[in-house]
């Protein structure tokens, strides 16, 4: 038998839409799981209907959904949920992202699955969690960085307030945590033959980011607002500045063999290198010189300096940077018609534990109904 992926015995059934279930189960497929998609009757997922697109196909639900199947279905609908519960007998996991109780009123929740099925792993990935006060609250990713202090942390100022590029909550404190423990309950059960039930809250994983500002909060009372902190902008040892070409460098050297240098590069005052200065005066007065230089000036006496100093890269340098390239980190393909292939979403999984096919297409709505729902 060819190996396929270090999954490739597991079988997932995901009721997951839009981004954290849909990642977490394209982490499962890449590593050789077989992949079923339960969609809503002539809608599907959300994510088909979202922009970017191109052939009519939405890109962003092809790179999440690549290697998978789908089946669509009214889960309402009493002889099609019995069809589906026959598949659970057959299934190792189920991936979920309702709001608590939707399951439940579905005749699909845990306690009803694992009578079908005792060693379900059963998966659970909501904003706040199965229990507590807000735990049917609606909310999106800014919600959940909002309501856990992490966004006030740094988000700009009231001329340019910031909005996070990226989708903490959904992708580090959802997709994530609920891959670590699928593969945990995994464990589990081939030591002990028990299924498992995971409830994933996208908010009470994001405190973990904040390992820093808690130390100071706890130890000290003392907790952190927008940009006060050395890791959020308060430093001029971890900050970023504007060149004289309008680019900008990121600039962290936070140890002190690191500021020295970075201090002799820019020919820094002594004042201001031995810190006698308040940091916003010391951001101000490195501000000023930074200006003075493009940014490819500033990247060859950077990459000579070695000191943590960088020039902030478009995402389109980023993706033909030839260290990216040399490490083929978008070598994968998903599939949109016959004429066109696109670079698939890289994953941090170890090349030994991957299934190799290297283009793979994502499915039609509905696609793998005559397989699976019989």
């Amino acid at each position: 038998m060819s190996f396929e992926g270090i999954l490739s015995d597991i079988k997932v059934l995901d009721f997951s839409t839009l981004l954290p279930g849909p990642l977490a189960s394209l982490f499962l497929s890449e590593m050789g799981a077989e992949v079923i998609k339960v969609e809503r009757l002539k809608f599907g997922d959300e994510m088909r209907r979202k922009t970017p697109e191109i052939d009519g196909t939405n890109v962003s639900f092809a790179i999440l959904n690549r290697g998978k199947n789908s089946i669509e279905i009214d889960l309402k609908n009493v002889l099609q949920n019995e069809k589906l519960k026959k598949l659970i007998k057959e299934v190792d996991i189920v991936l979920e992202q309702f709001r608590p109780g939707v399951m439940k009123r579905l005749g699909l929740d845990y306690d009803s699955i694992k009578l079908i099925n005792p060693k379900i792993i059963y998966v659970s990935i909501t904003g706040y969690g199965q229990e507590g006060p807000k735990s049917n609250f609606a909310g999106h990713d800014l919600n959940y960085i909002g309501d856990t202090g992490l966004l006030s942390l740094s988000m700009g100022n009231e001329d340019n307030t910031v909005v996070p590029p990226a989708l903490i909550a959904d992708i580090g404190a959802g997709s994530y945590p609920a891959i670590m423990n699928i593969l945990l309950a995994l464990r589990k059960r081939d030591l002990n033959k028990e299924g498992s039930y995971i409830d994933i809250s996208m908010t009470d994983g994001l405190f973990t980011f904040m390992f820093w500002a808690l130390g100071k909060g706890f130890s000290k009372n003392e907790w952190s607002q927008n940009s006060d902190y050395y890791l959020s902008g308060g430093s001029p040892r971890y900050n970023i500045y504007e060149t004289k070409d309008k680019r900008y460098l990121a600039v962290a050297p936070i140890e002190d063999r690191f500021w020295n240098k970075f201090c002799e590069v820019i020919d820094l005052n002594i004042t201001y290198k031995d810190q006698k200065k308040t940091d916003q005066e010391i951001i101000e007065k490195v501000s000023s010189i930074i200006k003075t230089k493009t940014s490819g000036y500033w990247d060859k006496v950077f990459k000579k300096a070695d000191c943590c100093c960088t020039v902030v890269k478009s995402l389109k340098e980023a993706v033909g940077d030839d260290h990216f390239v040399s490490r083929n980190l978008f070598s994968k393909k998903v599939k949109i018609n016959d004429e066109i292939t696109l670079p698939s979403l890289p994953l941090p999984i170890s090349k030994q534990f991957l299934n190799p096919k290297t283009v793979k297409s994502f499915p039609t709505l509905g696609e793998q109904n005559k397989t699976y729902m019989k």
